[in-house]
């Protein structure tokens, strides 16, 4: 995933996703998963779902994919959840490689180099394999969006991550991996390191949710050895 934000991606991946044709009721988050992934130049988008993943949220991943030339990959744990994701998506499901599986083993390890993880919060144990995740090593950089972040029996509060909680849909879980923990460091900045924060604003006069991300940079203080 390269490291430059692209509000171009970003936006073209977020206006393909409304014109998409859904009886899903979800879009608010779609548009949001669409342009963070596209945003971030994804190449290899990999979903996992405890049942069938939600049909917006894997059009998104194919607006961001058809915006960026990248692959999308979907992990089912059976044949049922298969060919019911095939119906609902119809004859999008043409763009996205479904794979029968267990998530957390094969998110850990065929799919450890993929640079987008979209993961079903109704997963079993999914704060483990979230931050198992997040705690590999990898060259490249990328996000972790954790969709249906309010289902029952959820946590959030993964211990060592820094992860945005967002109010989007039923709720999305953002954290970054590569780096220093996900923050974006750059060779020749000066000691500088450029975090992400995520701001949400609702419309007043027409309810509508609107998610900023804003980078603000701060000084890297280096304590030089004797």
């Amino acid at each position: 995933m390269a490291c430059n934000w692209s509000p171009e991606n970003a936006t073209k991946a977020y206006i393909r996703t409304l014109k998409m044709e859904t009886k899903e009721t979800e879009p608010n988050a779609a548009e949001f998963i669409s342009a963070l992934a596209a945003g971030n130049n994804a190449q290899v988008m990999v979903a996992a779902c405890a049942q069938k993943m939600v049909t917006p949220n894997l059009l998104a991943l194919v607006s961001a994919a058809h915006q960026t030339g990248g692959h999308v990959t979907c992990i089912v744990p059976g044949r049922e959840e298969l060919q019911t994701s095939k119906r609902a998506l119809k004859s999008d499901s043409k763009y996205v490689n479904f794979v029968i599986g267990d998530a957390g083993q094969l998110l850990l390890n065929e799919y450890k180099d993929a640079d987008f993880f979209l993961v079903d919060c109704n997963l079993k144990n999914y704060e483990g394999i979230m931050s198992g995740m997040h705690a590999m090593r990898r060259e490249k950089n990328g996000v972790i969006l954790g969709c249906n972040a309010f289902c029952k029996g959820s946590t959030w509060q993964w211990s060592g991550l820094r992860t945005h909680l967002l109010p989007i849909g039923d709720g999305l879980l953002v954290t970054r991996f590569g780096g220093e923990n996900g923050r974006d460091i750059r060779a020749g900045s000066k000691g500088v390191i450029k975090k992400s924060n995520w701001i949400v604003k609702v419309d007043k006069c027409t309810g509508e949710e609107h998610v900023f991300r804003v980078r603000s940079p701060r000084k890297l203080e280096i304590a030089a050895g004797l």
